[in-house]
């Protein structure tokens, strides 16, 4: 009894030794792209594996003990050659993934293969890095594609990395890009549109009028020479008269109010209130419009935007304004809203430090009575009810439009005048009377001059800055300092704003003790 006790105490030890140090499973060992695999038999960590085989291309697997046999699970992708026990050439003949298998004559594995078959991607790794110095890219297969990983230094690069490997694929929708830019690199855009318009028009004519009486029979000459070019006098307040007619048919339309405002005397001593017959000696009179304008416009829009590198972006200080897009029936007008004002669209792509490529969309609009759209007052009868609905009418504002749109590559702090426009556009009439109006000097008595003349420049200017973040105390803003005056400021100095001193603690400014700070003069 004792002695089977002690038996089975020392079969549970021996039992439990043996568990300890029984070996744990081994686990694959992963190659990529080996040319020769060796196996020992005696070397359980190696008795399963995970290799990568480029497409086309073959490995030799070296054992240590004589293989009877060989199961590969899918031999369209790997081809298994048995040139002896000890050696067996694998062929990788597609894309994909599959496993082998290899056992000893007693039907004990050996050997066991997981297989990945991909491109060979080592040349084109060696390539880019070639091209591409400074970069960390790593090329990976993905089945029949094609995976770019890590970083690079700009856009530039990463555009240049899949630029290769496409080539390589043969189909750039078998590449994965996946390379991220070292560093957000953020650019500030500055534009400035800057335009000067002089306008310059001159007029002067002379109409005459005269009324006689030649054997008894009266006759009656006049000239109302129109401006030919906006077809009116700029200003009638400029016209002078000198004379009087005696006949009511010689005076014209814009005289006769003239003439009703200062009444003459007449031989009774009364005022005559109308326009009749005049008793002054005169029988000729003659309007003499002159007038010159000279007009100057001045236009400068300064707006500046930042965006990420890739990305765009959009500015716009102005409004929007209604324009009718449609009709109903029942008289009803839809509009849709047009924007108008100081607009900036770009998109900045840094392609190195030193370049930056800049699509760039910016405009200038204001709303202008030139081309003006009037839809006039309609009236519209519902065939159904008779009802008759009267639509009143509308102008529809036309615009005025500085635009540039174009695509160009700078310098961080580099400039460009991306757009320019010297335009002079000079119009001149001459409306006389017939023969007369052609004599050396008193010809000018019968003719009148309308002369205009338009000379516009404008430039467009872009600057781009990469830039980075800082903290909110360095920045400032407009309203910085910004302070309302008291009521004894307002009254007494006139001030729309406080004044103050500048702060001691900060940095020296010009001026000494001046006052400094908002001063609106």
């Amino acid at each position: 009894m004792r002695k089977s006790f002690l038996i089975a105490i020392l079969l549970g030890l021996s039992a439990g030794g043996a568990s300890a140090h029984q070996p744990l499973p081994p686990q694959p060992q992963d190659d990529s792209n080996p040319r020769v695999v060796n196996v020992s038999i005696h070397d359980p960590s190696k008795a399963s594996r995970r290799i990568a085989l480029g497409l086309n291309k073959a490995t030799v697997v070296q054992l240590d003990a004589d293989a009877r046999d060989v199961l590969v699970s899918n031999p369209e992708i790997v081809d298994a050659v048995v040139r002896t026990p000890r050696r067996i050439f694998l062929l990788a003949m597609k894309t994909g993934q599959t496993n082998a298998f290899f056992f000893d004559g007693a039907g004990h594995q050996i050997l066991s293969l997981d297989i990945r078959v991909e491109k060979d991607t080592g040349d084109l790794g060696s390539m880019i890095h070639a091209n591409i110095p400074g970069s960390n890219i790593k090329v990976s297969g993905l089945n029949d594609n094609i995976v770019l990983t890590g970083n690079v230094a700009s856009a530039q690069d990463s555009t240049r990395a899949q630029d290769l490997a496409a080539r390589f694929a043969g189909d750039p929708a078998k590449v994965v890009n996946m390379l991220s830019i070292a560093g957000g690199e953020q650019v500030m855009l500055k534009v400035r549109v800057a335009e000067m318009d002089r306008n310059i028009a001159k007029q002067f004519g002379v109409n005459m009028a005269e009324a006689a009486t030649v054997a008894g029979v009266p006759i009656v000459a006049s000239t109302g020479n129109q401006f030919g070019l906006v077809g009116h006098a700029l200003s009638d307040a400029s016209g002078a008269q000198f004379g009087a007619t005696c006949a009511q048919s010689a005076i014209p339309d814009y005289l006769k109010q003239t003439i009703i405002s200062s009444p003459a005397l007449g031989p009774s001593g009364t005022l005559i209130e109308k326009v009749q017959p005049c008793f002054s000696p005169n029988n000729v009179q003659g309007v003499l419009q002159a007038l010159d304008q000279i007009g100057l416009v001045h236009i400068l829009a300064e707006p500046n935007l930042t965006a990420v590198s890739g990305e765009t972006a959009r500015f716009l200080a102005g409004g929007e304004f209604p324009v009718p897009s449609g009709r109903d029936n029942q008289g009803n007008v839809s509009v849709q809203f047009k924007d108008f004002g100081v607009g900036l669209s770009f998109t900045p792509v840094v392609l190195s430090p030193g370049r930056i490529s800049l699509q760039i969309s910016t405009e200038v609009s204001e709303l202008s009575n030139t081309g003006a759209f009037t839809l006039n007052t309609t009236s519209t009868t519902d065939p159904t009810t008779g009802v008759t609905t009267t639509t009143p009418g509308l102008t529809i504002p036309a615009l005025s439009v500085r635009r540039a749109q174009t695509t160009v590559e700078l310098p961080s702090g580099g400039s460009f005048a991306i757009a320019g426009l010297m335009q002079h556009t000079t119009k001149q009439v001459l409306e006389q009377f017939p023969g007369i109006g052609n004599m050396p000097v008193l010809g000018a008595l019968f003719r009148s001059r309308d002369f205009q003349n338009n000379e516009t420049e404008l430039v467009v200017l872009v600057s781009a800055y990469l830039v980075n973040p800082t903290t909110e105390a360095k920045l400032s803003a407009p309203t910085d300092g910004y302070q309302l005056p008291t009521d004894p400021e307002t009254i007494l100095f006139g001030h729309l704003n406080a004044v103050y001193k500048r702060d001691l603690s900060a940095q020296k400014q010009a001026g000494g003790g001046a006052p400094v700070g908002y001063i609106v003069e």
